[in-house]
């Protein structure tokens, strides 16, 4: 068959960056609230449970109510509605909630789900219960949202309103305001970093390089914007807006520290070479250059026993520089283009 194309060329999408102490203030709360991962987090479930019982008793009642309704997403998409620059202080966000129409509030707190659902999701604002079983209807195999979409929509706006802004100034006052100066430092060490790679990757590898993982272009998606933080790691957060995905995505190790140090390599540079360092795996890499692989098949190439090339296999995707598809195995080659510059970074010595 014979194909004439007269479509344009595929385009990519444009990487912003936003930071902001909020951020870390609506994603504590999000997951403190979130029991069930609190095991694969750095710090241990109690420290969690002990940034709670920290709180007043009135910010620990709305933190209950948070954990029951997920109104931490509320937070998250009233704080992306900015113009230029993310709300750059507590008071400004609060100033912003405080004067939102009600109408207005119920909408901003209601999920995007796409183009297609936006006049939904504006008359379900509105009072329209047709409208909210569109959309819930549309997310009926997402963890939370459609009980999510239930409470916002039956909630009174003024409860919401107070709920809001009594949790997010409690919480920030508890756990952000303190060391406030010291996260900004580290969100900005990120975010120069970060933007310092930015000419020299184009935006699909800039976005797999911060979040760990490749991010595609789709059809609708116009904008990346890509926020650090540093309560959720290791965890990279996805969240969709019009026209742009935003990845919460985890602060670099070497960023957390206060102290630079110019001859600390970054982990990721460290744990690349390493794992590139032995024989064996780099026949593996070669042989997943050319094509995806099962375990058995690498172990039947090999001829070694399954359980040594597992554990290969665990150092490359350790590294990132190898991942799964189902149940073959295949090389992040965009990884492995990566790492001359993130060496050039790290051996710049006007740094």
């Amino acid at each position: 068959m014979k194909v004439w194309n007269i479509g344009s060329e595929r385009t990519t999408y444009e990487v912003q960056f936003a930071f902001s102490p909020l951020f870390e203030a609506a994603l504590g709360i999000a997951v403190a609230t979130y029991e069930q991962i609190h095991h694969t987090l750095e710090q241990p479930p109690a420290h969690w449970r002990e940034l709670i019982e920290a709180l007043p008793p009135a910010v620990q009642r709305e933190v209950a109510y948070a954990k029951a309704h997920n109104t931490w997403k509320t937070l998250l998409h009233l704080l992306h509605q900015y113009r230029q620059q993310p709300f750059a202080e507590l008071k400004s966000f609060l100033g912003y909630v405080r004067q939102l129409p009600e109408e207005e509030l119920s909408y901003q707190a209601l999920p995007f789900l796409g183009e297609a659902q936006q006049a939904s999701r504006r008359k379900a604002a509105q009072g329209s219960s047709a409208d909210r079983e569109l959309l819930q209807a549309a997310c009926r195999s997402h963890l939370f949202f459609e009980r999510y979409i239930a409470h916002i929509t039956s909630v009174d706006a003024e409860e919401l309103r107070q709920h809001l802004l009594v949790l997010m100034e409690g919480w920030y006052q508890a756990h952000i305001e303190p060391q406030e100066e010291r996260i900004c430092r580290m969100l900005e060490r990120e975010i120069a970093q970060k933007r310092g790679m930015q000419e020299k990757l184009d935006p699909e590898a800039l976005v797999e390089w911060a979040t760990g993982a490749s991010y595609p272009p789709e059809p609708t998606v116009t904008r990346v914007l890509l926020i650090p933080q540093a309560v959720y790691r290791p965890w990279t957060v996805q969240a969709d807006d019009a026209g742009c995905k935003i990845f919460y995505y985890p602060v670099a190790d070497e960023n957390l520290r206060e102290q630079i140090d110019p001859y600390q390599p970054p982990q990721t540079l460290v744990q690349s070479f390493k794992a590139l360092g032995d024989e064996q795996r780099l026949r593996m890499a070669k042989m997943l250059a050319k094509q995806e692989l099962t375990l058995q098949e690498l172990t039947e190439a090999l001829q070694m026993a399954k359980s040594t090339v597992h554990h290969h296999l665990s150092m490359l995707r350790s590294a990132r520089l190898v991942e799964t598809s189902g149940t073959r195995y295949r090389l992040r080659s965009q990884a492995l283009s990566q790492l001359p510059l993130l060496l050039g970074q790290f051996l710049d010595t006007d740094k």
